[in-house]
């Protein structure tokens, strides 16, 4: 029996972006040593995510940005 047939109120569909949105939630949790990259890096270069995501491994233009206007304010 499906995930869907136990639940007839949820559809696949539901079930499927859920999951998805649990992995990127997860996924934009950055270790520290990756945030102190980041903040000095757009020190240096500004928002060209990229050039940023560039220098870390696994990760992408879109996820820095995401975490970077995400971020708590610290002033920088």
């Amino acid at each position: 029996m499906a995930d869907t047939d136990q639940y007839p109120s949820t559809s696949g569909d539901k079930c499927v972006y859920s999951r998805e949105s649990n992995k990127q939630d997860s996924k934009l949790e950055f270790a520290e040593d990756e945030e102190t990259l980041i903040a000095r890096m757009y020190k240096l270069v500004g928002q060209r995510w990229s050039l940023i995501a560039g220098r870390i491994p696994g990760r992408t233009a879109e996820e820095i940005e995401k975490y970077w206007i995400s971020r708590p304010s610290t002033g920088q």
